[in-house]
């Protein structure tokens, strides 16, 4: 890693996972394997913006480090890649094998459980569900019907995602993943980073 670290991406150990890693990494990522509208990809540290976000709408009493888990929701991907669903599946257990041991070594090192509570995923994955549908048809080039198909009526929304829509450079997409991390650690107390 760029922060000096040696990560076993087979064994990952919390200590050797650091913040800066996972925004740069994660900044430099693209969603929809950068098919996407616009000069700038679509980052997945932009997507994990999106998703808390989201995430924070739906319920509006999540706490910092509730709001922290969805930020974090794909923090594998700073070293895995994002790699698109259909593939994911034809690949099988050992990615998701893989991608667990990272997210648990992450989310241990910023004091979260290993795993998310049953409810945490529900959110999780409902947030990311609608992202993906604002992703799909704003971005990506698919039409509602389409997108419906694939990931379901989205859920309605009340609060303006555009600015989170509209790719950013690199390094705007990589201070704000930062940016928002700080604030989410210093608002809970349950949440440390050492």
């Amino acid at each position: 890693m760029l922060s000096g670290r040696r990560l076993d991406l087979l064994d990952p150990s919390p200590l050797d996972v650091e913040i800066v890693d996972i925004a740069h990494g994660l900044a430099r990522v693209a969603r929809w394997n950068g098919q996407t509208a616009g000069p700038h990809v679509f980052s997945v540290a932009q997507h994990a913006l999106l998703v808390e976000a989201i995430g924070g709408a739906f319920e509006p009493a999540l706490g910092a480090a509730g709001r922290l888990e969805l930020l974090l929701h794909d923090a594998p991907e700073y070293v895995i890649g994002d790699i698109i669903s259909p593939f994911k599946a034809a690949i099988g257990h050992s990615y998701k094998a893989v991608e667990n041991r990272l997210l648990a070594a992450i989310r241990l090192r910023f004091g979260l459980t290993p795993a998310p509570t049953a409810a945490m995923q529900r959110l999780i994955k409902r947030a990311d569900r609608l992202s993906a549908y604002l992703e799909a048809t704003r971005l990506a080039g698919f039409s509602q019907v389409e997108a419906v198909r694939v990931f379901g009526k989205p859920d309605r929304l009340d609060t303006p995602l555009d600015p989170l829509l509209d790719p950013w450079p690199t390094a705007e997409a990589q201070g704000a993943f930062l940016a928002r991390f700080h604030v989410l650690v210093e608002a809970g107390q349950a949440v440390t980073v050492p």
